[in-house]
């Protein structure tokens, strides 16, 4: 029997993907939300995916209020509505920016929560909120916290390293010695597929990421590869790199100081918890996951 699932955010590079990967396991129903106070939401399908929010705004001009209205009462509202009908099961993508913005150690779903943005802030109310409420039997919630997450029609960080790539411009930040984590879409909508499928699986928050994390070295030069190119790289000592950066918030250049720290902080994530859920190992390795999307972003640029 085909799932009936409402969707937010279905128009957006993750809704998009995940409406892909699931039009032929279920009946989506997109649904438009925007925060208006005291509004409700009636809910008439068996799961409900919620995607929509305010994504992180890198060049901090959003008023802290918008994060708070987009990620945590609009998931508060539809939340409710959730609890209050007949759906079973409620998926909430939130991000591992509500858990920590920087660690020094693999990050883990024991790690003491304490975001430093606004952004992470709202998203870890979203959190609580769920948790906290009571759980009607034969309900569910899941909270995935996704590091970067990359794949057909891409936005980000990654576009602009492909461009240094295509562009035979060498990449200036083979310095740096720091491992990240990626999560490729596809790993993301089989464990949104999984959630929604099984009953084996139990509510709570779990991180999501690909298996492998990545030096900024091998991802440019995994990037490269993809076009057929030797990687260029260039050792330009980091504290030019800093001090360019900081000229890039002053000049709005494509490289400012939060972009850097992006590109080259140690970020990596575990994904130990849901795989144990899941007992099944994801797809693709994060290799296979950016050589899928640097061949989305070739296509997208032709």
């Amino acid at each position: 029997m085909r799932k009936s699932i409402v969707i937010t955010g279905a128009s957006g590079f993750l809704g998009q993907n995940v409406g892909t990967y699931l039009e032929e396991f279920g009946v989506l129903q997109p649904l438009s939300v925007r925060y208006r106070p005291d509004q409700h939401f009636t809910i008439n399908t068996t799961s409900v995916i919620h995607l929509a929010g305010k994504a992180h705004d890198l060049k901090n001009v959003s008023a802290p209020k918008v994060y708070y209205e987009a990620n945590f009462e609009l998931t508060k509202q539809l939340y409710g509505a959730f609890l209050s009908s007949n759906a079973q099961k409620f998926i909430y993508i939130s991000s591992v920016k509500a858990a920590a913005d920087h660690i020094n150690e693999p990050l883990t779903e024991e790690h003491t929560s304490n975001p430093q943005t606004h952004y992470g802030k709202s998203k870890l109310k979203a959190e609580e909120y769920i948790i906290n409420q009571p759980l009607p039997k034969g309900k569910s919630y899941y909270i995935l916290r996704p590091c970067m997450i990359h794949g057909p029609g891409n936005k980000g960080n990654l576009n602009l390293l492909y461009k240094f790539v295509s562009k035979g411009i060498p990449y200036p930040l083979a310095a740096f010695n720091n491992r990240r984590s990626f999560l490729s879409v596809e790993n993301l909508c089989f464990i949104i597929k999984e959630l929604l499928e099984r009953e084996d699986i139990p509510s709570g928050v779990y991180n999501v990421a690909d298996d492998e994390a990545l030096s900024p070295t091998q991802l440019f030069s995994l990037l490269s590869q993809s076009i057929n190119k030797s990687p260029s790289l260039l050792n330009i000592p980091p504290s030019l790199i800093s001090f360019v950066a900081r000229l890039g918030d002053k000049l709005r250049l494509p490289l400012n100081t939060e972009r850097l720290g992006k590109l080259t902080e140690n970020y990596v994530v575990s994904n130990a918890k849901i795989k144990k859920a899941l007992k099944k190992e994801l797809p693709l390795s994060a290799r296979e996951g950016i050589l899928l999307t640097a061949r989305s972003l070739k296509d997208q640029m032709a």
